[in-house]
Order: structure tokens, then sequence, then C-alpha cells
């Protein structure tokens, strides 16, 4: 299998998942004081949304690319 057949494979699957499920969370850990034997820190949730259009996008790019490389082998 090509590196164009696999790039268009992730494209789908990633287009897919964020139509599935739309956002995505991480957790971020901020420094905020450090004094002495003493540190202070913070973590934040932090929340993306991805929005529906960016995941069709992604649907039609991959299915343009997989189209692409089956036509040219």
């Amino acid at each position: 299998m090509g590196a164009i057949k696999m790039m268009a494979i992730v494209l789908i699957i990633a287009g897919l998942l964020g139509l599935v499920y739309g956002q995505f969370s991480y957790t971020k850990e901020t420094q905020e004081a450090k004094l002495g034997p003493l540190e202070l820190s913070v973590k934040d949730t932090e929340t993306v949304n991805i929005p529906v259009w960016t995941g069709v996008g992604a649907i039609v790019a991959g299915s343009g690319l997989l189209l692409f490389a089956s036509r040219k082998s």
C-alpha cells in the first residue's frame, strides 16, 4: 500500500472521528509559583471544539486522494 493511500485512509478516519466526537480535551500543567522547597502548580483542562466543516473537509480530501491514487496505479 502506497504512502498516498495510507494518508488518504488516515484523513478519512480523522474526519470521521472529528464528526463523531466533535471535541477533545487535554490537561495542561502550569507552574504558578516556586518559593524555596514549595512549588505551586495548576492543572487546567482545555477543550478544543472541532468544527463540522473540518471533519467533512478531511473526509472529502481523503476520498479524493484515494480516488487519485487508485486511478494512477
